[in-house]
């Protein structure tokens, strides 16, 4: 039943290409980023209060710049210059790289299971962003790549906070410092180039605030709450199994928003990428239910 709940957050999450496109479409990047993440975190924060103590500033004010000023701006570049359904399945390579980042520099080597998922993902990937059958924005794609690198950098960091703060501290802190960043950074744009976010001001309207609803309250306050309420009632390895419907999500909003339709060869890729990055974590999944088994019949 958790992972039923865990396909919620990852479900949410994987709108945010098409709702953006769909309700945003002209907004700076940079606003976006901001009225996600401060909203979401004033919410997080009224909820339930918490405030860190003071020598737990330093790596919040890290993680609050890469997990969420760095990475929420990247994701809305992403949205507003790739296809919805290539951004939800792109991002699955997440943990390609990560297990790149961690061989390079950990020293800690990949399963033989792992090694060959992972080659495989590289392999379907290749085939889905090839730009004799797809044409892809170069700057949507070194967007997600950045945003990849700030998933795995970020998701670093926070692992060496374990134990030591508050997981809600952590999720209230990180949203709220990320939030005010981007907020100075957007005064700072507005100062340079004022015109944008004029002409945005100007024009609100329904279907925008319906947009920033959508992707303030329920794809982080309420997205990023239950994904911690659920982490605490299941582990990270049964929690990645609730993730296949993130691109599910960016691929069926994409066809409905947006009307972004591919060739069957273009979408048995997007689900072989989607199997393939479930295989690791399903196989472990199956041998961990088998030991106790085994156990059992060599103890009768």
């Amino acid at each position: 039943m958790n992972v039923l709940f865990a396909m919620i957050p990852a479900f949410f999450w994987g709108t945010t290409y098409a709702v953006t496109q769909y309700t945003l479409a002209d907004w700076p990047p940079l606003l976006l980023g901001a009225l996600r993440a401060l909203p979401a975190g004033l919410i997080l924060l009224a909820v339930k209060p918490t405030f860190p103590k003071k020598e737990n500033w330093k790596p919040l004010i890290t993680i609050g710049i890469v997990n969420i000023a760095a990475f929420f701006s990247l994701i809305f570049v992403m949205a507003l210059t790739l296809p919805s359904a290539i951004s939800g399945v792109g991002m699955i390579s997440v943990p390609v790289f990560a297990m790149a980042f961690h061989w390079i520099f950990n020293r800690t080597a990949p399963s033989i299971v792992q090694l060959a998922s992972g080659i495989l993902l590289v392999m379907l990937a290749w085939l889905l962003f090839d730009p004799k059958s797809i044409v892809l924005s170069s700057i949507g794609l070194i967007a997600m790549l950045a945003a990849i690198s700030c998933i795995i950098f970020g998701s670093s960091l926070t692992k060496t906070l374990g134990g030591k703060i508050d997981w809600w501290t952590v999720l209230t802190w990180q949203m709220l410092v990320g939030g005010i960043a981007l907020t100075l950074v957007v005064l700072c744009h507005v100062a340079i180039n004022p015109q944008p976010y004029f002409d945005v001001v100007s024009s609100v309207n329904t279907k925008n605030l319906i947009g920033l609803a959508w992707i303030t309250i329920l794809n982080t306050a309420f997205s990023y709450s239950l994904y911690v309420w659920l982490l605490q009632r299941m582990s990270i390895v049964d929690f990645t199994f609730g993730s296949i419907a993130n691109p599910i999500a960016g691929i069926v909003c994409g066809g409905l928003l947006m009307n972004e339709l591919y060739s069957i060869h273009q979408y048995s890729l997007m689900g072989g990428m989607i199997v393939v990055s479930l295989l690791p974590q399903l196989l472990v999944t199956v041998m961990k239910k088998r030991r106790p088994t085994q156990l059992t019949l060599q103890n009768k």
